[in-house]
Formats: C-alpha cells, sequence, structure tokens
C-alpha cells in the first residue's frame, strides 16, 4: 500500500525560488502511530498531516512533525498547509493544531496564519553585528543546538533582517525558512518584519496590537510523492 505526499515549498521569494520543503499527507491515509516514522523516512523540516475541512467547513486539523519530534505549532508547515487547502478548492479560516487554534487569512498570492509567539519553540535569539556575519556561519558551528536562530538587521528602519536557523537535535542542521522563529523575533522586537533566511527565501510578519503575530509568504506546488506504509 502506498500513500501520496504533496509537496509545496513555502517561504519563496518573490520569483517563486528558495522556500522550504513541507510534506502534506491526509491524516485518514496513515495511522496516527506511524506519522512519527513517516516524518522521519520523508526527511523533510516538517512534515504535516492534515484532516480537510468537511462540506462547507472553514476549519482543518493538523499535527506537525519534524524528523525527531512533534511540533505544537511551526510557521511554515500552517502557512504551506493553509495555501494547498485553497489550491485544492477548500479555503479554511481557522487551522487547528496541538497548540491552539490559528487564523488563517488570504492575501493575493500571500497567505498568513496568526499565532501566539508563546506557540513557538524558544528560540536563541542571536544577533549579529553585520548580515556578513549571518552568512560566515555554518552548521557546525551549532551541532548541540536544539533551536537557533542567528539573525542581522540589513536595514533596521525598514525592518529587513538576514537570518538562519539550526536544529541539529531535533534532526535539522539547517532550516531554509522556519516561521515560528520569525514569530519569536517579531514579539522579541515588537515589531513588523521582512526577512531573507536560508539560500533565499523571504519570511513576512506582522506585530499585532494584541501581542499575537502574523507570519506570511508566498508556496510554490513541487511534484508529489508517493511513500509505502
Amino acid at each position: 500500500m502506498t500513500i501520496q505526499v504533496d509537496v509545496v515549498r513555502v517561504f519563496t521569494d518573490d520569483r517563486g525560488e528558495h522556500g522550504n520543503p513541507l510534506g502534506i499527507v491526509l491524516d485518514d491515509d496513515v495511522d496516527a502511530a506511524d506519522r512519527q516514522r513517516i516524518a522521519a523516512e520523508l526527511g523533510y523540516s516538517e512534515t504535516i498531516f492534515v484532516r480537510p475541512p468537511g462540506p462547507g467547513g472553514t476549519r482543518a486539523q493538523a499535527r506537525i512533525f519534524t524528523p525527531a519530534k512533534e511540533l505544537p505549532f511551526a510557521g511554515h508547515p500552517t502557512v504551506g498547509l493553509s495555501w494547498w487547502l485553497r489550491d485544492r478548492g477548500t479555503p479554511i479560516d481557522t487551522l487547528e493544531v496541538p497548540a491552539g487554534p490559528v487564523a488563517v487569512r488570504y492575501d493575493g498570492d500571500l497567505t498568513w496564519v496568526g499565532a501566539r509567539a508563546d506557540w513557538a519553540p524558544p528560540f536563541v535569539l542571536d544577533q549579529r553585528l553585520a548580515p556578513e556575519d549571518v552568512d560566515r556561519c555554518s552548521s557546525g558551528d551549532f551541532a548541540d543546538a536544539a533551536e537557533w536562530y542567528v539573525w542581522a538587521w540589513t536595514g533596521e528602519t525598514a525592518g529587513t533582517v538576514r537570518a538562519r536557523m539550526f536544529a541539529p537535535a531535533f534532526g535539522i542542521p539547517e532550516d531554509e525558512a522556519t516561521g515560528a522563529a520569525a514569530v519569536r523575533l517579531t514579539a522579541h522586537l515588537g515589531r513588523d518584519l521582512d526577512i531573507t533566511q536560508g539560500r533565499g527565501s523571504r519570511i513576512r510578519t506582522a506585530w499585532l496590537s494584541d501581542g499575537r503575530v502574523e507570519v506570511g509568504g508566498r508556496v510554490e506546488r513541487c511534484e508529489s510523492r508517493s511513500f509505502a506504509r
């Protein structure tokens, strides 16, 4: 028996390049006990298992797994899944994940999700003096790190940031685009941000008056995969 794994790239740049791959699996196609194994074998930084909304519904449910553990919330999986649901003709306004209900909105080709900063892992927010200092980092510098987010201003007045994220302890030597870390940094700074992470992925955030953070970006569909159960 095989299952279909749809794949998208989340937080692409304005040309549709870069972005963080995400595996999407229908929850009814797998046993709950197999989710972690499937996520590890697929090897994406996160795989999301979804129960889409019923006819006429606007709420979906999902669980998120790295190759090593389940996460109560993550940014690139919730943005990517919300885009995928709209692309298949079932847009939503709420995505239920273990951390809580995630508000979803669509604005042209951008997909946005709203979350509380304390839903995100406790990233180390490691500010460097210049973008070049961020670029000089390597995964070997953070061999035992769980969630280490290295960042520097590229334009403080404009709110533009260069960032990279390392999490070898979770089976992710370097993450291409990390929405939850962008949520944490936005809450820490208390302002909207435009973040370039990894090879060139682009993450936008908005600091809301109630203390929540929206994180958004573009998504591109990739070729689907088949996976043996």
